[in-house]
């Protein structure tokens, strides 16, 4: 008999439509505090809605992970209908949100598999999303975890940061970074590396950003093979489309789509933050 499954992750995943509608697929919502208010990110705060905010305001907001409480709750829920679970979450080195639901899962009598996608928005969903294909083919679960992992330890993420001052401010930055990045105009390439922000390079425009992300894309394709590339943005999809033309100009055999980053990255990184990530080809 097939085992009934149930995919959970967070807020900070981006759900396209084939998810949003999947009845097997459930979000915690991050929490996210703003003039000394408590929203429920993707539920009653919108990333759109956050954004305008806090440049109008001037704001910056703070954010905090779902409670084993909330965890424990939903997961209780799903034991009534399903046999097993799986929870993709935001990388552990950025959020407690992996914590919280390992300590849920000791409440409930249901298997629950939490997996540190060492990641954020698509790149995890993008996992969540490999690990229902592999158990659709017939793959046991501990096959399907190791598989996950190897494809997880291939990514490969840069981003250019939108605020130096949210990111400072959020305490992914230290002062000095901050202070250096902000009085001399240099615009720092941060990497995501086994979960942890660090800063890759840095540079003096946007356009040499570009060129240097670029380049790191090349090297993967060069050593590796890359099959897809997202490019992950903040608040303004209009950002994207320079790069967006010009990859798939420069690699039209390659599958390139933007997603937005969302709500809770935004808060420490800023609206117009632009990134790409992808994964290289692994022998399965």
């Amino acid at each position: 008999m097939t085992e009934r499954i149930a995919w959970v992750t967070d807020s900070t995943a981006y759900l396209d439509e084939e998810l949003k509608n999947h009845p097997d697929v459930f979000v915690v919502p991050m929490i996210v505090y703003m003039e000394d208010k408590e929203y429920l990110d993707g539920v009653n705060i919108q990333p759109s809605e956050l954004y305008k905010i806090m440049e109008e305001k001037k704001i910056v907001a703070k954010t905090s992970q779902p409670s084993v409480g909330t965890f424990a709750e939903l997961y209780g829920k799903l034991e009534k209908d399903y046999d097993r679970i799986f929870s993709f979450h935001v990388s552990s080195k950025l959020s407690g949100t992996v914590s919280s639901s390992q300590q849920a899962a000791q409440l409930v009598k249901i298997p629950v598999h939490t997996v540190d996608s060492k990641i954020l928005s698509y790149p995890m969903t993008y996992l969540m999303k490999k690990a229902m294909q592999y158990i659709n083919e017939g793959s046991g679960v501990e096959d399907t975890l190791k598989k996950i992992e190897r494809l997880r330890d291939t990514n490969e993420t840069y981003v250019l940061i939108g605020s130096l001052e949210q990111l400072h401010r959020s305490g992914r930055m230290s002062g000095v970074q901050y202070f250096l990045g902000s009085m001399l105009s240099v615009k720092p390439i941060i990497s995501i590396e086994d979960g942890k922000l660090l800063s890759k390079d840095k540079v003096r425009s946007e356009k040499q950003a570009q060129k240097k992300i670029f380049s790191y894309l090349q090297d993967a394709i060069e050593r590796h093979g890359v099959t897809e590339c997202m490019i992950l943005y903040g608040s303004d999809l209009s950002q994207t489309e320079g790069w967006y033309s010009e990859l798939k100009a420069l690699y039209p055999e390659i599958d390139i789509n933007c997603y937005p980053l969302g709500t809770a990255i935004g808060v420490h990184a800023g609206g117009n933050t632009l990134g790409i990530s992808w994964f290289s080809k692994i022998e399965e």
